[in-house]
């Protein structure tokens, strides 16, 4: 069973920020995959989830930084022995430029909290990351801070390219969930 994660945080005043990618992928996943509107809200394991075929989709309920306890949860519950090879985390990342994204074993970005939090209560790192490139600091917002950046709305012009990267990743995702 593979496990696939979006991180954000949640709450509508975030919908729209650089930080919650995970989520706008995850939802397109979903949509593209005919379960858009059967999430499950579970409070006692404090996510969104919905199962598709050999996956189950998964939205951590907390913020982002304190995700890994709900993630761990949550495969826990659904498996007994944990395979990192298996989990695939979706998270936005400040080292890639936006409309870019990566597609990596074991491989995050430099510095990302959630992910240190993840990594904590999976036991490592060595899961699958998908790196979807937030950043398009450049003229005058070249100078705010990477934390005050990501949790900042997207533009219309930058929710547009987003949605094209999401489409071309949903088709690896697709093949990624049949591996």
């Amino acid at each position: 069973m593979k496990f696939i994660i979006g991180l954000g945080n949640p709450g509508p005043e975030y919908q729209k920020n650089r930080h919650n990618v995970g989520f706008m992928l995850i939802e397109q996943l979903a949509e593209d995959l005919g379960v858009g509107v059967s999430w499950q809200n579970n409070n006692k394991l404090k996510a969104e989830i919905a199962k598709v075929n050999s996956a189950i989709l998964i939205k951590p309920q907390n913020y982002m930084n304190n995700s890994g306890q709900v993630v761990r949860q949550v495969i826990g519950f659904f498996e007994k022995n944990l395979y990192l090879n298996d989990v695939i985390v979706i998270h936005d990342d400040l080292d890639i430029k936006l409309g870019e994204y990566k597609i990596q074993l074991g491989k995050g970005p430099k510095a990302h909290n959630g992910l240190i939090d993840l990594d904590r209560h999976l036991g490592g790192s060595d899961y699958w990351h998908i790196r979807v490139g937030v950043d398009n600091r450049e003229g005058e917002r070249s100078g705010i801070s990477g934390a005050d950046y990501v949790l900042a709305n997207f533009t219309s012009e930058e929710l547009s390219k987003i949605s094209q990267t999401n489409q071309s990743l949903i088709n690896q995702l697709k093949d990624m969930i049949e591996m």
